[in-house]
């Protein structure tokens, strides 16, 4: 897989993703992963790559020359491009699951006010936002998206079934995980986890998983085509949760 990330601030793209599994990933050659400064692309000795927008306004807005520039020195047949943006459709693993089979991807990071409309009509395939708020640049949203694909890729994570069992990866939220000591602060591992019998062990899982899931994001069961068990373990779960389950020792500081 190939990835070309068009930014005035590719050094920060190339800190973000160049520890972990994604750097190594792109040392053993299993990802192809560019930066490009969109600045390299003006025509002008001041390097200007944005300007006032038309209407009035506050805020700049991205000039469509430099960065269609900086795509087309870059751009193949199979490349699909994607800009981040706050008003997009949301980002999600099932998304970034069909990206990772691409063979070329093209991210533009956008600031200020973001991209001129015209690149993003005429160049843009997809755009995608990370959720409901706004951060200072693309980069970050870049850099997430960017990290989520490359861990889906084939050969990235040392052990395949680590993309398979995480949050999202079937439905549901992935269940809590436990390590030495046993007992900590008083709180013990789950018996069910240090007796080695692996068929309750998955049981446990799965209803943890659950749990977590109609605890947290009960919009996910929505989606879900639930099986009889499935539906037997929530009902199950629905009538044993009291309120001091649902609480926790753990207070949030006020605020000031």
């Amino acid at each position: 897989m190939k990835i070309d990330c068009l930014s005035i601030f590719p050094e920060l793209l190339t800190h973000a993703l160049g520890f972990g599994v994604i750097g190594r990933a792109c040392q053993r050659g299993l990802i192809q992963l560019h930066q490009h400064d969109i600045r390299s692309f003006t025509t002008d000795k001041h390097q200007r790559v944005d300007d006032l927008p038309y209407g009035g306004g506050a805020g700049m807005v991205f000039k469509p020359e430099p960065v269609t520039a900086a795509l087309k020195s870059v751009q193949t047949q199979k490349a699909l491009v994607i800009h981040p943006s706050p008003s997009a459709p949301l980002f999600t693993q099932e998304i970034a699951q069909e990206l990772s089979s691409r063979d070329h991807l093209i991210f533009i990071a956008s600031r200020y006010e973001g991209l001129d409309q015209r690149v993003i009509d005429h160049h843009v395939h997809r755009e995608y936002s990370l959720g409901d708020y706004v951060i200072s640049g693309g980069e970050l949203a870049v850099a997430v998206m960017v990290d989520a694909i490359i861990r889906l890729v084939p050969g990235v994570l040392g052990n395949p079934e680590s993309s398979q069992t995480e949050s999202y990866s079937d439905g549901l939220l992935e269940h809590p995980h436990y390590t030495r000591p046993a007992e900590f602060e008083g709180h013990k591992v789950p018996e069910v986890l240090q007796n080695g019998h692996h068929t309750l062990i998955e049981q446990w899982r799965k209803r943890e998983s659950l749990k977590a899931t109609w605890l947290k994001r009960p919009d996910l069961l929505e989606k879900r085509d639930l099986s009889l068990e499935e539906k037997r373990i929530l009902h199950a779960i629905e009538e044993e949760t009291t309120d001091r389950q649902r609480s926790s020792d753990k207070k949030e500081p006020g605020g000031s």
